[in-house]
């Protein structure tokens, strides 16, 4: 029997112009973490669309590498590019068949790309995929409704919170910003 692999805890907020988001750097399988630095933020399009994926491995970086085909198509568009790439995900029969979500901020946009297609826009500018989202998404709207914090701060230390809660959340923080 194969172990289930646990890989990811990401966030990513929007605030005022700014975007940030942040990742933890563990992977586990079973019971074993089997990396600490792993690396689950990129950036696309020059640099102003930060995203991050959980799910299976190949099939969130397949996604990205598509993603970032649409962004080029659109000019760095965010939302365009999500739905194009969803408009595809639905209509191609090997695209149906990736198990993955991906998070996507830019200095305007939070969305979360879903994996039968569907995109949600969060209403508040934060959006958190993987095993410890809902302790990071609670962390970072607690964060940002009492504090005075900037999104990269919020961030990094809403991931550091999840990884106090979550056993699948740890090892290296990864913080992406966009200014």
């Amino acid at each position: 029997m194969i172990e289930e692999i646990h890989a990811t805890t990401v966030v990513g907020i929007v605030r005022n112009g700014k975007a940030a988001m942040a990742a933890d750097g563990q992977v586990t399988m079973g019971e074993t973490v089997i990396k600490s630095t792993a690396r689950k933020i990129r950036k696309l399009y020059s640099g102003t669309v930060l995203v991050g994926f959980s799910g299976t491995g190949a099939d969130a970086f397949a996604l990205v590498e598509r993603l970032e085909e649409k962004l080029e198509t659109a000019r760095g568009n965010l939302p365009r590019a999500a739905v194009d790439l969803a408009r595809e995900w639905r209509a191609d029969k090997y695209l149906r068949q990736l198990q993955a979500l991906i998070a996507a901020v830019d200095r305007e946009h939070a969305l979360l790309i879903g994996g039968s297609g569907e995109i949600v826009e969060a209403e508040d500018g934060i959006v958190a995929v993987g095993s410890g989202q809902p302790y990071a998404l609670a962390a970072a709207r607690a964060l940002d409704a009492y504090t005075k914090m900037g999104p990269a701060r919020i961030a990094g230390a809403s991931i550091r919170i999840a990884s106090g809660i979550c056993i699948y959340t740890g090892g290296d923080i990864q913080v992406e910003e966009l200014r």
